[in-house]
């Protein structure tokens, strides 16, 4: 997943993040990072890199991202490219077929279609629940649920494709 990171008034920063489970693996245009990182509780990250454990406490805040490390805050804002696109073209709807990901980390609280059903445009598929508020989740097209690849109670990493319509 691309993403666009900017410390501070700093201009930003290209990274690339490939995950595959607790593992990272983060690419930027000097240096790549690898990392084990797991949820402890809400909003709290074990996170280990080159053999170093880290405790990493994250807020998010309106307009950033504060990251707690130790006795150190980091203040940062991410920006997905891909997020201006669909802001764009969310008056159009979408063509052809649609990976649904999880925006977010977090569980499935309900699953509001099944496999196999017919949806319309901006109706709710699932309901996810992350840092205690749920968000539906809605189609970006009409059009009938191919694959429903998350069960209600199940938790769910951020980009983790959650259904696809066709």
């Amino acid at each position: 997943m691309k993403l666009e990171i900017r410390f501070g008034a700093a201009a930003a920063t290209e990274v690339n993040v490939v995950r595959a489970n607790h593992r990272l693996q983060i690419l930027t245009a000097d240096r790549t990072i690898e990392a084990d990182a797991v949820e402890a509780s809400p909003g709290i990250y074990s996170v280990l890199i080159s053999g170093r454990a880290f405790e990493v406490r994250v807020e998010q805040t309106p307009n950033a991202i504060k990251a707690f490390i130790a006795d150190h805050e980091f203040l940062f804002a991410i920006a997905d490219p891909r997020a201006w696109q669909r802001r764009r073209t969310r008056a159009l709807e979408v063509e052809g077929r649609q990976e649904i990901v999880a925006p977010m980390p977090g569980r499935i609280v309900r699953a509001l279609v099944a496999q196999g059903a017919r949806v319309d445009a901006g109706q709710g598929l699932l309901v996810i629940e992350a840092m205690k508020m749920q968000n539906e989740i809605r189609s970006p097209k009409a059009g009938t649920v191919e694959r429903l690849l998350v069960r209600e109670g199940q938790a769910v990493n951020a980009g983790e494709i959650l259904a696809v319509i066709v």
